[in-house]
């Protein structure tokens, strides 16, 4: 009997549910679920057939890239909103998609709408690459029968979450090129270069000179790496790869998560970024007509840091108490004053979806302002960290040579 992965949450939206179940069909496990009172988000298989190699994993072919997903979500808004039956305009696109994976994806779609499944159940087999938030605003979208104003909303979305996060990765490229070449650089001097000067050193001093701390220092941890680099490389690796997999870990991400809340500089554009997720999230999924509590469980998810995540769900329980999420969000301190002031606004006003669609447009901005800022500065300070590394080991080599230039002239 297949084995099946499924993510549900309860009726009441306040949990998310992941595991895994055998069953004869997709509409087996659907079925078990209702049984125990959970609303599927998502169920595929264990084991995907078609899904690609392993060596077009590895290149990363079977993943469809943000910008295509926005481009499919503009057209198919566009065509569903000209009167264009969903199933013409699935395989429309389909057959003039550029991307070899979403073409795959939209063909097993246009099987299971073809089959009578609703759009978003379709989609929702496919969690890598339609998030829950996409997949649970295309539910409403269908159950309203405004898809295709859903679908806009969905695309501007994504706009935007893509450009931000353009933005950090163009902000991170160069320190992170610089701290790679500082790195080169300092290995090749301990086993190239300084191992020479040392040499150079011990024939105009003697065996018996005495060096200066900082040199001794230097040539001690180039004699080390000279001896043991094949030792001393293969371990310097994988300490970078455990710790890479130590952080894809609950643990590990929680830990990185709170760590960067607390770096200087860096905290601030991580709330901000937040928070502007948050804000356009929430309400887009309150403009499609889903409830506040299942609103925030699925925003709690697409928020990108963990600590937000918990704090999010936990103010799940507070609100289906009676509580207005304007103040449980003042409470945990962790959201700006605007933002709970905001909302509350909204929450008197009953637009709620506005006022938060203006709190996420001034954080974007806030973002850019503070990426650019940020940017501006990392370049002068890794610039100073790599000279530094070179002038420390320049001043260890220097200094014992002047010692003795000057005592072969006196």
């Amino acid at each position: 009997m297949p084995l099946y992965q499924y993510i549900a949450t309860s009726e009441t939206g306040d949990k998310t549910t992941k595991g895994t179940m055998e069953a004869p069909d997709e509409a087996a496990v659907m079925q078990a679920l209702g049984k125990q009172k959970l609303r599927p988000l998502s169920v595929t298989p264990a084991k995907k057939s078609g899904s690609g190699s392993s060596f077009g994993k590895l290149l990363g072919g079977n993943k469809v890239k943000s910008d295509d997903l926005v481009i499919f979500t503009r057209q198919l808004s566009a065509m569903v909103g000209a009167g264009v039956p969903l199933l013409r305009s699935l395989s429309s696109l389909e057959q003039h998609s550029e991307s070899p994976a979403l073409k795959a994806i939209l063909g097993n779609v246009i099987k299971e709408v073809e089959g009578g499944a609703p759009l978003g159940d379709a989609l929702a087999k496919y969690p890598g690459t339609f998030s829950d938030v996409y997949i649970n605003m295309v539910r409403a979208g269908e159950a309203a029968g405004i898809l295709d104003e859903i679908l806009k909303r969905l695309a501007l979305q994504q706009e935007k979450n893509a450009s931000i996060r353009k933005k950090i990765k163009s902000a991170m490229t160069y320190p992170m090129v610089l701290l790679v070449i500082t790195v080169f650089a300092f290995f090749g001097l301990m086993l190239f270069v300084i191992p020479q000067i040392g040499k150079i050193l011990k024939d105009l001093g003697g065996p018996d000179a005495e060096l200066p701390l900082l040199t001794q220092i230097m040539l001690s941890a180039s004699a080390f790496i000279v001896a043991w680099w094949y030792l001393v490389l293969p371990a310097l690796g994988v300490g970078i790869w455990l710790t890479i997999r130590y952080l894809h870990t609950p643990a590990g991400r929680k830990q990185f998560h709170r760590l960067v809340l607390r770096v200087p500089a860096i905290n601030g554009i991580i709330r901000k970024v937040v928070v502007a997720r948050f804000a356009r999230t929430f309400s887009a999924l309150i403009g499609a007509g889903v409830s506040v509590i299942e609103s925030m469980t699925v925003t709690a998810h697409a928020l990108g840091n963990v600590v937000y995540e918990e704090s999010l769900l936990d103010a799940v329980d507070k609100v289906k108490n009676g509580q207005q999420l304007s103040s449980v969000l003042e409470e945990g301190g962790l959201y700006p004053a605007i933002v709970s002031q905001m909302l509350s606004v909204g929450e008197e006003t009953g637009q709620t979806e506005v006022v938060l669609v203006k709190v996420a447009e001034f954080y974007e901005e806030e973002v850019d302002a503070a990426i650019s800022s940020i940017s501006s500065i990392i370049e002068p300070v890794m610039i100073v960290i790599m000279g530094g590394v070179v002038g420390l080991i320049a001043a260890s080599v220097m200094g014992p040579i002047a010692s003795l230039a000057q005592n072969i002239k006196s």
